[in-house]
């Protein structure tokens, strides 16, 4: 149970890593980009709302099942924090996060502005 704790404690990063850079990778790839602004809202309704991610539940489940004392909140707040964030606020770390999926979600509607222009330009023509 240890080991599947660990795998979805892995899993859960590099989730966490997709939503924080999936823009810089997604350029020119529709489906990634629906799928990656789909990831990007519901990073926002994880951390602005009191629901609570699957991957977490999962995580405390394992840990619970391989006698590991599991934490309580969130992922962000128990592992980030201790690595990033030390002695900050849990409202400075949440509104960090928030603010990820915002900044991502503009550089979408920046493309999706750009291509909307080009689309209206080679109409003119």
């Amino acid at each position: 149970m240890k080991f599947l704790a660990i795998t979805i404690l892995s899993i859960h990063l590099l989730w966490i890593l997709a939503v924080i850079f999936g823009a810089a990778f997604t350029r020119g790839r529709p489906v990634w980009s629906s799928l990656h602004v789909a990831s990007l809202i519901w990073g926002i309704i994880v951390e602005v709302a009191p629901v609570s991610c699957p991957l977490t539940l999962a995580e405390q489940y394992f840990e619970t099942r391989a006698g590991m004392q599991p934490y309580e909140g969130s992922f962000l707040m128990h592992y980030l924090d201790k690595l990033i964030y030390p002695n900050l606020p849990w409202w400075i770390v949440t509104t960090v996060g928030a603010a990820i999926c915002v900044l991502n979600l503009a550089i979408y509607g920046g493309r999706f502005i750009r291509w909307r222009r080009a689309k209206a330009a080679r109409s003119a023509i």
